[in-house]
């Protein structure tokens, strides 16, 4: 090969030469998400990986995402499309959560099941735009306000919507705290906010060890298909509840975690290239993920007034906006918006029942979808 060439190889595979006009607008979205998690500190877990990886493969010529040796494509097909990394992701929130609130008063779980309407509303109008009922599925589960079990059936109804639904799932559940607000507001009066409930019992050691080991039997024999993401669930929390294996416990929800977290955020990222991501059915999808969120809320809203009603005003009907998935953040939302109204209330431990209820809802859910589906 003559210098000559060699010169014009090297300038026909520059990055620079050869970008889009969608890579650039693709880079700006992963600045975008960068400046959001960084600036804004809004998931900065897993947007700050997912914005900084879509910069990356948006670049030209790199190979990093590409078949069959690139990094973020081995991390993509055998991490994110076998359901690993999700499933992982569940181990590790099971080790991290408190099913005690819900064990206390279990009727709060069904409020868990209210807010699961958005899944369906969404489900229903993506249908009615002309997804596929595959598609709607994946579309509609981000209602659930839970990023891994979004990733989860994507992958499995509708792997060319992940980098679409990840991205709407995780933004929009850093965006709980301005999306729920206005919905709780317009379905609940300042007297029914101001609603103060009695102290949660107190839950033995003995029920929260069972708990997962019954609900993992339970929905497993029901709806086998939840099965995966409810037995990981429920996995580590009986690591976390027995009190017998506190080094594996303290691994599942720290370096396990924050290891497959950034596998997560990397391969999600990787899939958002221009020629991928930018497409009608893209901004589609993330204003459907609004009116799933928004639809969930009213939806929980909704079950705690008839509750309220029926337990004669001692169940605030805010609680029921928890039901999103989203931990613990609807549940913080929720204590602010009775705080403002009264100081002294704090219901944040009631609102822990449904938010705890909606992980199970929503991956339930999930398995009846997929078994349907699939």
């Amino acid at each position: 090969m003559g210098l000559e060439q060699a010169i014009i190889d090297f300038f026909a595979h520059m990055g620079l030469l050869n970008l889009t006009v969608g890579n650039v607008v693709m880079i700006l979205v992963g600045l975008t998400l960068v400046y959001l998690a960084v600036v804004k500190g809004m998931e900065p877990l897993l947007l700050l990986p997912i914005g900084i990886s879509a910069v990356l493969v948006n670049l030209p010529f790199t190979g990093i995402a590409d078949p069959p040796h690139g990094l973020f494509y081995l991390i993509h097909r055998y991490l994110i499309s076998t359901e690993v990394v999700p499933l992982l992701i569940f181990f590790g929130l099971g080790a991290m959560t408190d099913f005690g609130p819900m064990i206390a008063d279990p009727k709060t779980a069904l409020l868990g099941a209210a807010a699961q309407i958005g899944v369906f509303i969404a489900m229903l109008t993506a249908v009615a735009l002309g997804f596929t009922l595959q598609e709607a599925a994946s579309i509609g589960i981000i209602g659930g306000a839970d990023g891994p079990t979004t990733i989860y059936l994507t992958t499995k109804l509708a792997p060319h919507l992940l980098g679409a639904t990840a991205v709407a799932a995780y933004s929009y559940m850093s965006l709980v705290p301005l999306i729920q607000p206005p919905v709780i507001k317009a379905l609940t009066t300042p007297e029914e906010r101001k609603i103060r409930m009695e102290q949660l019992r107190p839950v033995s050691k003995r029920e929260k060890i069972l708990f997962p080991i019954a609900s993992m039997l339970i929905i497993g024999l029901l709806v086998p298909s939840a099965a995966p993401l409810i037995g990981m669930l429920m996995i580590g929390n009986l690591f976390r509840e027995s009190g017998v294996v506190e080094r594996l416990s303290k691994a599942a929800r720290e370096e396990l975690m924050n290891i497959v977290t950034i596998f997560l955020g990397l391969g999600v990222g990787s899939t958002m290239r221009a020629e991928y991501f930018l497409t009608a059915k893209t901004l589609m999808i993330l204003a459907l993920g609004v009116v799933a969120f928004a639809t969930a809320t009213a939806g929980g809203v909704l079950l705690g007034k008839l509750m309220m009603k029926l337990s004669g005003g001692k169940i605030n009907p805010m609680i029921g906006a928890a039901g999103v998935s989203a931990v613990p953040m609807s549940a913080r939302v929720v204590q602010k918006l009775a705080a403002e109204e009264d100081p002294g209330n704090f219901i944040l431990m009631h609102a822990m029942g449904p938010n705890v209820a909606g992980v199970i809802g929503t991956a339930v859910v999930a398995g009846v979808l997929l078994s349907a589906l699939g």
